[in-house]
């Protein structure tokens, strides 16, 4: 992620490959692209980094913007009486999959833990099954983007799940527009999935599908998913950045009409979309949760352009037509809103920042899957099919967003709605019940 001197920057990448800077201000104009850089998936407010993590007020002096704690944030999804009562993740391992990884991690979210009293995990591990990783180098601008990308994505599992065990899971080719990447990352999930490494696999990168050369070329790199719901393993995905549109193959030049990211479009992944919380310096709700779209990105929604409806849609029919919809379900993504990542990879990157964008709902959703698993005894496997029985039925612990919506860079998205619409999915989550009907919801398979 390329740095900026002047003002304050917000970096956004509206998924790694995607890199954007917009000046933070109170009437701060939609984030321009400034560089292909495949940075990581969210939005990093960039200057400055904080030696002591920020408070609210700082957030506010400082970029005029609101900023949460981890502690406000696991009190808002209800998990911090789950984990004290011993429902914490623990017998699991969530995988985070990601270009290059960071060098740094293990310390980092110890430094993480340490701030915020939580217990470091079980194990962290860092493994290549796609080939040797480059050496890192702290003034590249991809490997940079993708260790912030890291250590975010790894700090909010960890989170929501801190007696589960961590596996990052990074290959050596950055994932950024189209194919690029992505043969590297099925060849990783393949082994993770093939050798029992894992119980749920998040996924903060994506591409839109019409950066794929064509339909059956996307298709034919979806193998690692297959097997991962043959083997009972979750994967989750972010759902975008930039709202109903996304980049194209030259990572500079948004398309002019809606589009959707695979592989959270894929039916076998749950996609997970940006919700905007408000909350108090305890983490309670002030306000209903809203559909993230600030001056810096909007949550990504919309129909695919590859894949039928699958059949756990078919209640939602009316919405999403004849084509797998997205999100499925949506957390914190709001850069105004933002939380607090530590990282220490680089002399330029020592420190407490303010990020959002799906890059954090994802890892977060995983941590609560690793709940439910912890809860039922067993893998999941793929929960879209319970997810949306879940969501029929009142008190699962699915709670309808229902304002906002993900217009963007001038291409009209959808606005959320009571029931499913193509900006929140079917809702944001409170854990205390969703974990327990969850974990119920999807029975053992042998």
């Amino acid at each position: 992620m390329r740095r900026r001197s002047a003002l304050i920057c917000v970096v956004v990448a509206a998924f790694v490959g995607w890199t954007v800077s917009a000046v933070a201000r109170e009437s701060a104009p939609r984030a321009r692209l400034a560089v292909p850089s495949p940075a990581s998936a969210l939005h990093r407010l960039d200057s400055p980094s904080f030696q002591a993590p920020p408070e609210s007020a700082q957030c506010l002096s400082t970029y005029h913007l609101t900023c949460y704690t981890p502690l406000q944030i696991r009190a808002a999804y209800g998990v911090t009486r789950m984990q004290r009562e011993g429902n914490d993740g623990a017998g699991r391992t969530i995988a985070i999959v990601a270009s290059f990884g960071s060098p740094t991690i293990a310390h980092d979210l110890h430094v993480f833990d340490q701030t915020w009293g939580l217990p470091d995990p079980p194990s962290i591990k860092t493994i290549t099954p796609a080939g040797p990783l480059p050496p890192f180098d702290p003034a590249d601008a991809q490997m940079k983007g993708w260790a912030f990308e890291t250590t975010l994505d790894v700090e909010y599992a960890h989170l929501i799940a801190p007696r589960a065990s961590l596996l990052v899971v990074a290959t050596p080719v950055a994932e950024s527009e189209g194919v690029a990447g992505f043969p590297e990352i099925e060849r990783a999930e393949n082994y993770v999935v093939e050798h029992g490494l894992a119980d749920v696999i998040s996924q903060s990168l994506g591409a839109a599908e019409q950066t794929f050369p064509s339909g059956p070329r996307l298709l034919a790199l979806r193998g690692a998913l297959q097997r991962a719901a043959r083997h009972g393993v979750t994967v989750v995905a972010s759902s975008g950045d930039s709202g109903a549109t996304g980049y194209q193959n030259d990572g500079r030049t948004l398309f002019s009409y809606p589009v959707a990211t695979w592989p959270a479009t894929d039916p076998l992944v749950t996609s997970v979309g940006g919700a905007r919380l408000h909350l108090t310096a305890a983490g309670r709700r002030t306000a209903p949760d809203t559909a993230w779209n600030d001056a810096y990105g909007a949550t990504g929604g919309g129909v695919s352009s590859v894949f039928a409806r699958p059949a756990f849609q078919t209640r939602v029919r009316s919405v999403v037509g004849e084509h797998r919809g997205t999100p499925d379900i949506a957390l914190s993504a709001a850069v105004d809103g933002g939380v607090l990542v530590y990282t220490s990879y680089g002399a330029d990157d020592m420190g407490w920042r303010v990020v959002g964008g799906t890059s954090e709902a994802a890892p977060l959703f995983a941590g609560l899957v690793a709940l439910a698993a912890q809860r039922a005894k067993h893998r999941l496997g793929a929960i879209n099919p319970a997810l949306y029985r879940l969501a029929a039925a009142p008190g699962n612990g699915i709670v309808d967003v229902t304002a906002g919506d993900n217009n963007y860079a001038g291409v009209t998205g959808h606005s959320a709605r009571p029931g499913y619409d193509l900006v929140s999915g079917l809702g944001t989550i409170d854990a205390a019940r969703f974990v327990p009907a969850l974990a119920k919801a999807v029975p053992a398979t042998g």
